[in-house]
């Protein structure tokens, strides 16, 4: 895992509430550069809102730089793109070809991160997108989430990896411009005292990072473990890992999504809470609202808060970003806002209840369980070929 890095200040950011109007005045404040990475931009007020800062920004001669998905974000194209490149700003696509027929694996690798840096000095991390929050027709607003304001000496770290990935994606797609200047003035300030790491996972060297600080952090837990994550089908390490922490006596709760957005992956996801109930595992269904958060705190001085969700698309395909904080005002903090998110707007799974559910329910979720383990065994075999290929013509 990435060292961790002393001397920064980190504000906790909850809901789209914080988050955009921070992000908004950051953008405003910007002299020199801005590197935006998000999963989807959408056509709405948020999107309008941070697309008209951006361009104010671009305008006024700041280089700016946006890389969105092209399949969360395959609106941008028709939207908010024009206008921007009008104004000055710079976009990119990241992997715009889709191709759902054929289940190609290079396809399914999203570009999920959401990562802001300005001018090297401030940046930004988390699980929010850019888009409305409290539009959530149906249901509750806003979706429940987190993200980080960070300065100090992460922020380098967060600006190697925007420019890094810019320029891989500039050259995938054949819009390679002369290598982007290195901002050098304020990326390793010290402006606090929180130590933090920021980890990401790609398909290269950093497949199993996230993956990897979660599983430490949860076998070497003492007292308590809490997750919060959207999405969660954790592969039997990280299910073993839970189970031994709640065995040896450690509290683990897991908040969990109870609204169901996604019918596969929502029912696939409880197929396994009935082993981790029976284990002493705390499931707490936040239903209140969406929630989309992807965030954790263990004991009194680990959490993280990211893009990444415990599932296999998280966790084997996709491009994910977390910060990691070794602190113990910041953990307080996570601890507060998931404890009282639990409380006020989650519902507990009791293992006698959930084990007398009705025979088809067990059923239709353990078939969601396998249909899901089969599309990700294709897409693993898939990549075992191209690997396979790959190191073929390697040696050649």
């Amino acid at each position: 895992m990435s060292r961790f890095l002393p001397g920064n200040d980190i504000r906790l950011l909850v809901c789209g509430e914080q988050y955009f109007p921070a992000l908004e005045a950051a953008i405003d404040l910007a002299r020199h550069e801005i590197f935006l990475e998000t999963y989807i931009f959408a056509d709405d007020s948020i999107g309008e809102r941070i697309a008209a800062a951006l361009a104010r920004a671009a305008r006024r001669g700041v280089r700016v730089r946006i890389l969105v998905d092209g399949f969360g974000a395959r609106e941008f194209e028709t939207t908010h793109r024009v206008a921007l490149e009008t104004a000055g700003a710079h976009t990119l696509i990241f992997r715009p070809d889709i191709s759902w027929v054929t289940l190609r694996r290079n396809r399914l690798r999203r570009m999920h991160r959401k990562l802001a840096v300005i001018d090297a000095s401030t940046g930004f991390a988390g699980g929010i997108n850019i888009i409305d929050d409290m539009h959530t027709p149906g249901h509750t607003p806003p979706r429940f989430d987190f993200a980080v304001q960070v300065r100090g000496p992460l922020v380098a770290r967060m600006h190697a990896e925007c420019q890094k990935l810019w320029e891989r994606v500039a050259w995938a797609t054949l819009q390679f411009r002369p290598r982007l200047p290195r901002l050098r003035e304020y990326a390793n300030r010290q402006a606090g005292q929180i130590r933090a790491t920021l980890l990401v996972r790609d398909n290269l060297r950093h497949r199993r990072d996230i993956e990897d600080a979660y599983l430490e952090a949860i076998n070497g837990a003492r007292s308590d473990i809490i997750i919060a994550n959207a999405y969660f089908l954790p592969g039997r390490r990280f299910r073993q890992a839970l189970v031994r922490a709640a065995e040896r006596g450690v509290t683990v709760t897991l908040i969990l999504q109870g609204r169901v957005e996604y019918l596969l992956m929502h029912y696939a996801s409880q197929a396994l809470y009935g082993a981790l109930l029976s284990k002493g595992v705390r499931i707490v269904e936040y239903r209140r609202s969406f929630m989309h958060a992807k965030a954790a705190v263990v004991d009194d001085d680990w959490a993280t808060v990211g893009s990444s969700n415990i599932d296999p698309f998280s966790l084997m395909l996709a491009r994910e970003a977390n910060v990691v904080v070794s602190d113990a005002g910041f953990t307080r903090e996570l601890r507060q806002k998931l404890l009282q998110a639990a409380s006020h707007g989650g519902r507990e799974l009791r293992h006698r209840q959930w084990k007398n559910r009705p025979m088809t329910e067990r059923v239709l979720r353990w078939m969601a369980y396998g249909m899901v383990r089969v599309m990700i065994g294709l897409a693993g075999d898939l990549l075992a070929r191209r690997r396979a290929g790959r190191d073929t013509r390697h040696n050649l």
